[in-house]
């Protein structure tokens, strides 16, 4: 048997593929031995006795399948787990995630001019403390906090209005007895006068 390890090496090179793709032609040793240059091979190539082998094909489609089936929760008890928990979802990770979602929820708030200033700094600082566990706990927080606030506005206003109206009323009855007295004194004046 002759020895083809140079063609094998040359076809590869050709071909641009590795030595263990090339395949050549047992048929035709005779012509492939005789070729030591790239042009010959490259010939030999262009009439079919040198080919470049076809990819093994390596399926996916088990995977794709297992894959299907672990997002639905198979294989994924107990038997099946290597890391301890917070190896497989670190608490940081979530903490991050959750940390995240909620400053941009109030970033969203603040921007759209939901919340003011004041109330998105005492959120903010809130958040960081691990008072809210997700989204729909901090809306509804917001939204209890906006309907108290807009009832004690409501009811500092109507304290202002009936401090008001008590002021008014006092100093309207001020001036009724400084008219009253005023009257009396005037009355008694002219009595006074009658009497010498």
């Amino acid at each position: 048997m002759v020895s083809l390890k140079l063609q094998k090496r040359l076809a590869a090179s050709v071909l641009g593929c590795g030595k263990r793709k090339v395949w050549l032609d047992p048929n035709e040793v005779g012509d492939i031995s005789n070729a030591n240059s790239r042009a010959n091979i490259r010939r030999l190539v262009k009439d079919g006795y040198v080919i470049k082998k076809p990819v093994v094909v390596h399926s996916r489609a088990r995977v794709r399948l297992n894959d299907a089936a672990k997002r639905k929760g198979r294989h994924m008890g107990h038997g099946k787990r290597k890391g301890t928990r917070d190896a497989r979802m670190p608490q940081k990770v979530i903490w991050m995630r959750r940390m995240r979602v909620l400053r941009h929820m109030l970033r969203k708030y603040r921007e759209q001019g939901k919340i003011d200033r004041h109330m998105y700094h005492e959120l903010y600082l809130r958040c960081k403390g691990n008072v809210f566990k997700n989204k729909r706990v901090l809306m509804e927080y917001i939204h209890q906090a906006k309907l108290e606030k807009a009832r004690d506005e409501n009811l500092d206003a109507q304290y202002e209005a009936r401090r008001l109206k008590n002021k008014v009323m006092r100093e309207r009855k001020a001036a009724r007895l400084e008219e009253k007295r005023t009257g009396a004194t005037n009355v008694e004046k002219p009595a006074a006068s009658t009497t010498d």
